[in-house]
């Protein structure tokens, strides 16, 4: 199954650079790595992300996460994946720009 992180463009670029991540702020207060799965993502980007813009959105295989990745309860009870080591560029499947639009981030169409 595909899971998306959103990162800002100072994030996606520290990501570049390093060849890994522990993740933006929250993830480094939380200790591992947030992402949502397709049906989450627009939720995650309208709560944590409103009305910011040059956002990226990445892409990784859940499988090829593990068995570091945990599904865990969070927002309204439902289990959200989080990864427990740092976040490597070989990881990345894809990343795409997620443009912000008059009613919200929009996501590609093959999501």
């Amino acid at each position: 199954m595909l899971i998306y992180k959103i990162f800002r463009a100072p994030e996606w670029a520290a990501m570049q650079t390093a060849g890994e991540t522990r993740g933006a702020p929250v993830d480094l207060a939380d200790g591992y790595v947030h992402f949502s799965t397709a049906t989450q993502v627009g939720e995650t980007a309208a709560k944590w992300f409103a009305g910011e813009d040059n956002l990226h959105l990445l892409a990784f295989e859940s499988d090829d996460l593990a068995p570091h990745l945990k599904w865990e309860p969070s927002r309204g009870g439902d289990l959200f994946p989080h990864l427990y080591r740092p976040l490597r560029m070989e990881d990345l499947l894809w990343v795409k720009p997620l443009p912000l639009g008059v009613d919200g981030h929009i996501f590609p169409e093959d999501l």
